[in-house]
């Protein structure tokens, strides 16, 4: 049971994952300028850069834990 639980937490973040590469912004403006409205709650554009790789990297992290603990089949 907690089988299906963690391949949908692991589908969700796989979501997620790419949805937050998507909105770093490139060496031009390409799909970072999405995140440009969002950014208003942050002090300046370099710290909504930080906080945005921080949260990519530790979905990043979420995802490949639960895709080999998935996969190794420790859970079953």
């Amino acid at each position: 049971m907690i089988t299906f639980y963690l391949s949908w937490v692991w589908a969700a973040s796989g979501l997620v994952l790419i949805l937050l590469v998507l909105l770093h912004s490139p060496k031009g403006d390409g799909m970072g300028g999405l995140a440009a409205s969002g950014s208003s709650m942050f002090t300046s554009a370099s710290s909504a850069e930080a906080t945005l790789k921080k949260t990519t990297w530790t979905c990043l992290a979420i995802f490949l834990t639960l895709a080999v603990v998935l996969s190794a089949g420790w859970l079953e």
